[in-house]
């Protein structure tokens, strides 16, 4: 239990006043001690302490004095659950846009008031709202683990307005278009463009796909492994989300393509997709020797690989797939992303069902029953 004690004070030479000390103890049983000018201000204050201290809500009164880089370079060696590209990525984020504005500030002292204003400056600089949401939610991330951490009691990244990402036009191809691609390209990467336009896979679980992972007699395709290149460094892992690990199976011709493509490959560890001189594929370099070469060839300017993605989604959908099924074979992590990013295509895949139901009721023939009939006249 903490304790309220009275502690006269000597100012100047002739003067006393006569101050109130509340005493309790902290979290780690360690005693702390507030001065106030008033019994019932150091009351209050003691009743409130000691109830945050019962529920676990305690907060260092010393701790919003920390400098904001100072609790950067403390937290960021804890994020350990981060791929290296987005740990680079991340720290460029921090060091470019987060740290110079709040380098110097007391993490208790930052408010949402500061917040909303370093939003609207750099929105008001033209980046991209990609990256302004991505700044943000760094901020974010430092003071949410200052409030676990016991260092502020809130973190004021709330109901901050944020700029809205306008989804950039998809380009998807049609299947002609597909053929046109995968002849136009080294045919080295030919299955690479059937399998990325009809299975929808990211060019990097493209890059990252092993000879194990391959099943022919099912065709199938094991989704369980990406590359990912940063700073130069060509590294491979599991992807990035539980739901990009998936398995998917892709049409015949694709697999008889693929079939023909690996017939030489015999070490199940060995990529499908190598380099041209062997290793791994480094999809910046890959891009720019072969791909866009490849698309103005078939004249198909602007086309980026991920847009092999976006086209085997489209094909899907065109051949009745459901927003479930889509979900699942693109690995997105939830109906209402597939719905956000391609809702527009399925109405005109419900249009086509309704089309082939109604094609099935034309091929019934009449159906009439003599009893009916008699039955019909004695109504």
């Amino acid at each position: 239990m903490g304790s309220i004690r009275k502690s006269p004070r000597t100012v100047g030479r002739s003067k006393s006043e006569t101050r109130w000390e509340a005493r309790y103890r902290d979290p780690s049983s360690h005693q702390r001690t507030r001065s106030f000018t008033s019994q019932a201000d150091a009351k209050a204050f003691l009743a409130t302490t000691e109830a945050d201290v019962l529920r676990g809500a305690w907060v260092d009164p010393n701790g919003g004095k920390i400098r904001f880089n100072q609790w950067v370079d403390d937290w960021w060696p804890t994020t350990t659950n981060l791929r290296r590209s987005t740990r680079v990525r991340d720290r460029g984020y921090l060091d470019r846009y987060v740290v110079p504005r709040f380098a110097d500030q007391q993490l208790g002292a930052i408010t949402q008031s500061d917040i909303r204003i370093w939003v609207a400056g750099l929105t008001s600089r033209g980046l991209a709202p990609a990256t302004v949401i991505l700044a943000y939610g760094l901020l974010s991330k430092v003071l949410t683990a200052a409030v676990d951490a016991g260092l502020i009691a809130s973190s004021p990244c709330r109901k901050v307005p944020l700029p809205k990402i306008e989804h950039e036009e998809m380009r998807f191809l049609g299947p002609n278009e597909v053929e046109r691609l995968a002849q136009a390209i080294d045919q080295r990467y030919r299955a690479l463009v059937l399998v990325g336009c009809y299975g929808g896979l990211r060019i990097g679980e493209l890059a990252g796909l092993r000879r194990s992972r391959v099943d022919l007699l099912r065709g199938t395709i094991d989704i369980a492994e990406i590359a990912d290149e940063t700073s130069g460094r060509l590294t491979y892992g599991p992807p990035k989300t539980r739901s990009s690990r998936r398995v998917i199976s892709l049409p015949r011709p694709v697999v008889a393509e693929l079939e023909n493509h690996i017939a030489d490959v015999t070490d199940p560890r060995e990529l499908v997709f190598p380099a041209p001189l062997g290793g791994g594929l480094r999809v910046n370099s890959w891009r720019r020797r072969f791909w866009v070469p490849a698309v103005k060839a078939a004249g198909l300017l602007p086309l980026r690989p991920h847009d092999m993605r976006h086209t085997a989604v489209a094909l899907w959908i065109a051949a009745g797939a459901t927003n479930l099924e889509v979900m699942r074979r693109a690995g997105h992590t939830s109906s209402a992303f597939t719905l956000d990013r391609y809702g527009h295509l399925f109405p005109a895949a419900d249009d086509a069902l309704r089309d082939r139901l109604g094609e099935m009721m034309a091929t019934v023939p009449p159906f009439l029953d003599a009893s009916v009939i008699e039955l019909d006249s004695h109504l």
